[in-house]
């Protein structure tokens, strides 16, 4: 598979163009730009507003996604994960890839894969103060929705010839496991979903269908489910591989203190999870790196910011040199000699308001994708 060099995945998030569902929650043409814009310090040394140094620009335009191309290629970025959504009433965020990534000019310079982030879509763009928040689009899908989606998904993405692909299985993650099976029915139900989804991916041509499992230890999106037991429920519904989102599924904020944690401990908690998932799990686990973590942009500004839950959660700042190290302590981990799959996971592309991107901004400038070549570079 992959002998040398590890391959990185990071995560994209495209809330940065405009789409026909926010356009009737939050007005004509709104993006998630529009927080940030508003972003202001909630206490002292808080920096906000997190301000992007190419400006705020639209995703879906195919020049500004080939520019991102450029950067991640360049930086030894292997492929981007988008976050992709699909409701039993249709898709969500769409265009940043369909119309985007899929158009730009140098797209073959970098693989794309899907991960399927079945969560409840919440109004919290921004969140309130009081009270939780109201859910617009339950994440929970009835297997005529996962069927359309699995037929849209072979006919559209895996055709494309920049479809990443693990030994010839293309790659294909799910956020909510627990969201997934609730929806179907059950674990029998899910696992015959399932099934059928392998099987028409192979019918398409492929050799299988590499199904990749997001698993945490802690809840923080409102509506979140989860499973008992994910050591053994995983394997027995045909996945591949597990992996991890985003640090904090593992260190909640607050415990390095409110309302500035320790961006330390939670690196020092995910290497030792990085172990426990290699010593639990009976499938190959990726190990995940996370830039950084700052809800607040996604708060009302004006509400006092105190520990509510997401997301009014303490700040992890980010810290290039922590991240650097992080990379390289995912690099050892994955090329040790019994590791099955030398792939890491790296949170994230642009989730600018959870403050984890590695885009550039005006402070850091390109410190993030530097580090990234730095260490991956080497081979």
């Amino acid at each position: 598979m992959m002998n040398t060099k590890p391959q990185i995945a990071v995560y994209y998030f495209p809330q940065y163009h405009p789409d026909p569902r926010n356009d009737v929650w939050h007005g004509k043409g709104w993006t998630e730009w529009e927080l940030m814009k508003l972003a202001r310090p909630r206490f002292e040394g808080h920096r906000q507003p997190r301000v992007p140094a190419w400006g705020y620009f639209d995703e879906s335009d195919p020049q500004w996604a080939a520019k991102e191309i450029e950067l991640a290629a360049d930086s030894g970025i292997d492929a981007f994960i988008y976050d992709w959504y699909f409701y039993d009433d249709g898709p969500f965020l769409q265009d940043g890839l369909d119309k985007g990534f899929l158009q730009a000019g140098n797209r073959d310079r970098i693989k794309f894969a899907l991960m399927w982030a079945n969560h409840d879509w919440l109004d919290i763009h921004p969140a309130k103060a009081l009270g939780p928040a109201p859910m617009l689009v339950s994440g929970k899908v009835n297997r005529k929705t996962f069927d359309r989606a699995v037929d849209l998904i072979i006919e559209s993405y895996f055709s494309q010839p920049n479809y990443w692909t693990i030994d010839g299985e293309p790659y294909f993650s799910i956020y909510d496991i627990g969201a997934l099976i609730e929806g179907l029915g059950g674990f029998a139900e899910t696992r015959d979903a399932l099934k059928s989804f392998r099987d028409k991916t192979i019918a398409a041509g492929f050799t299988g269908l590499h199904l990749n499992c997001v698993v945490w230890g802690i809840k923080v999106l409102q509506g979140e489910t989860g499973v008992e037991e994910p050591e053994s429920v995983i394997p027995q519904l045909g996945f591949s591989s597990v992996g991890s989102y985003v640090w904090v599924h593992y260190h909640y904020p607050n415990w390095g203190g409110f309302p500035l944690g320790s961006m330390r401990s939670a690196a020092d908690r995910n290497y030792e999870v990085w172990e426990e998932f290699a010593a639990g799990y009976s499938l190959p686990y990726h190990p995940n790196v996370t830039m950084g973590w700052d809800p607040s942009p996604r708060t009302t500004q004006s509400d006092v910011f105190e520990p509510r839950g997401y997301t009014w959660t303490a700040i992890l700042e980010d810290d290039p040199k922590i991240f650097e190290e992080a990379l390289r302590r995912a690099k050892e981990f994955v090329m040790k000699p019994g590791c099955a799959q030398k792939i890491i996971t790296i949170n994230a592309w642009n989730e600018w308001t959870e403050g984890s991107y590695l885009l550039p901004d005006t402070t850091n400038g390109t410190a993030y994708t530097d580090a990234i070549r730095a260490v991956f570079g080497e081979d």
